[in-house]
C-alpha cells in the first residue's frame, strides 16, 4: 500500500513511522512517504533520519521517504498513492482539501487534525445541528468534516483519532485510535495502512461523535491542567473529567453525533489521556495558567500548537446555538480571555445551583 502523510509535526511523524514499520510475512507492508512544507525541515529530516524539531529521539525507517519544499513537490506526491493522510494543524486543513479536490483525487483521504477552524471574517459557515438541519451563522468555526463539505465534497474521507501521544505511538507502544467515515473504503484503507501488533484501530460511523470528543476534550484538558494546577485535588479532578464527559456528549449528541461515542476511545478515552498524560499540550497550558502565566505566555513556552486554546471559544458559541449548556467550557473562555483568574473560575462552577445529575 502507498501512503502519503501530510505535514511532518510529530503526530504525522509518528504516524508515518508507525506504517513504514509495519511488516507482513517479513517485508514491509507500505510504501511511505511524509510530505512536509518547510524545506529547511525537509533536509534535515532527509540527512539525520529525525524530526528533532518535532519529534527528538526517534530515528526514521529506511524505507521512509521524506518529501516536500515546495507546492509543485506536493502535487507530484499525489500521483499513485493509495491512501492520503492530513496531519496538518487544523488551520491548514481548509488550503489541502482544495487542493486535493482540485487534483481530483480519488483514493481514500483521511485527517489527524482535531477541533474546531478558526473563524473565516466575514463569511457565514455552515453549522449542521441535529438531523438535517443547517444554519448559517457568521464567524463560527467549522468541525473538519464541516470544511470538508464545504470546500472538498467529492473526497471520500474520514477521521482518524483517538486516544494518543506521538511518542508513544512512533516507539511502538500499544495504542488504540479509531477511524470514523461513511465511506466503508476509508475505513478499511486506515485499518489496512495502520493496524498492527502495537496499533489497534477500530471502525465507526459516527464522524460527527469522533470529531467533537476530539475537540472538546482539549479545551476540558485546560480545565484539567489548572485544577491540577491549583492542587485541589484527585476528588476535583475525577468530578471535573466526569461532568465535561456530559458536557461533551450533550453537545455531540445535538450535532448529530451517537451518545455511545462518547464512551468509547474518542470519547471518554482521548479525554482522560489528554486531561491527565503529562505529555498533553493542552494539559500544560492549563498548569501553566494556574502559575500565573497568560495564555500567549504558555502557548509561546510550549513551543508547539495547543488546539483548546484556540477552539474554547467556537466550542461555546456552537453550544449556545444549540442551547447546550457547557459550564465548563465557558469558565475555560473566560479563563483564557483573563477575565477570571483560575480560582475565580473554579469558585464559578462550585456556585451553580445543585441539580440532578444527567447526561
Amino acid at each position: 500500500m502507498k501512503i502519503l502523510v501530510i505535514g511532518a509535526g510529530a503526530w504525522g511523524t509518528a504516524l508515518a513511522v508507525s506504517a513504514s514499520l509495519k511488516t507482513i510475512s517479513g517485508q514491509a507492508a507500505h510504501e511511505v512517504s511524509l510530505w512536509a512544507r518547510n524545506a529547511a525541515l525537509v533536509e534535515t529530516v532527509q540527512s539525520t533520519r529525525q524530526n528533532e524539531r518535532y519529534l527528538p529521539g526517534i530515528t526514521l525507517a529506511p524505507g521512509l521517504q521524506v518529501l516536500g519544499g515546495t507546492d509543485a513537490s506536493l502535487e507530484a506526491a499525489l500521483v499513485g498513492q493509495d491512501l492520503i493522510v492530513i496531519a496538518t494543524p487544523i488551520a491548514g486543513v481548509r488550503g489541502v482539501f482544495q487542493r486535493l479536490q482540485q487534483a481530483q483525487v480519488r483514493v481514500p483521504v483521511a485527517w489527524l487534525s482535531k477541533g474546531f477552524e478558526a473563524p473565516l471574517v466575514g463569511t457565514a459557515s455552515t453549522v449542521v445541528a441535529t438531523g438535517a438541519a443547517q444554519a448559517a451563522l457568521p464567524g463560527v468555526g467549522l468541525l473538519v468534516h464541516e470544511i470538508l463539505a464545504q470546500v472538498a465534497p467529492d473526497l471520500l474521507a474520514g477521521v482518524l483519532s483517538g486516544p494518543s501521544f506521538a511518542r508513544e505511538v512512533a516507539a511502538g507502544q500499544p495504542t488504540a485510535l479509531v477511524a470514523a467515515s461513511e465511506h466503508t473504503d476509508v475505513r478499511a484503507a486506515l485499518v489496512e495502512a495502520f493496524h498492527s501488533d502495537t496499533l489497534r484501530v477500530y471502525a465507526s460511523d459516527d464522524i460527527i461523535g469522533v470529531e467533537v470528543g476530539g475537540a472538546v476534550k482539549n479545551v476540558l484538558a485546560i480545565a484539567t491542567g489548572f485544577c491540577d494546577g491549583l492542587k485541589l485535588g484527585l476528588n476535583a479532578r475525577a468530578a471535573l473529567i466526569t461532568r465535561g464527559l456530559a458536557e461533551m456528549s450533550r453537545l455531540g449528541v445535538a450535532l448529530g453525533a451517537q451518545n455511545e461515542t462518547f464512551t468509547g476511545l474518542s470519547g471518554l478515552g482521548d479525554l482522560v489521556l489528554t486531561a491527565t498524560g503529562d505529555l498533553s499540550r493542552n494539559r500544560q497550558v492549563g498548569l501553566l495558567l494556574a502559575q500565573g502565566q497568560t495564555l500567549a505566555q504558555a502557548v509561546a513556552s510550549l513551543g508547539h500548537v495547543a488546539e483548546g486554546a484556540y477552539c474554547a471559544r467556537t466550542v461555546v458559541q456552537r453550544a449556545q446555538a444549540l442551547g447546550i449548556e457547557m459550564p465548563i467550557s465557558e469558565a475555560v473562555v473566560s479563563l483564557l480571555d483573563g477575565e477570571v483568574t483560575p480560582a475565580q473560575a473554579v469558585a464559578s462552577l462550585m456556585e451553580r445551583d445543585a441539580t440532578v445529575e444527567q447526561g
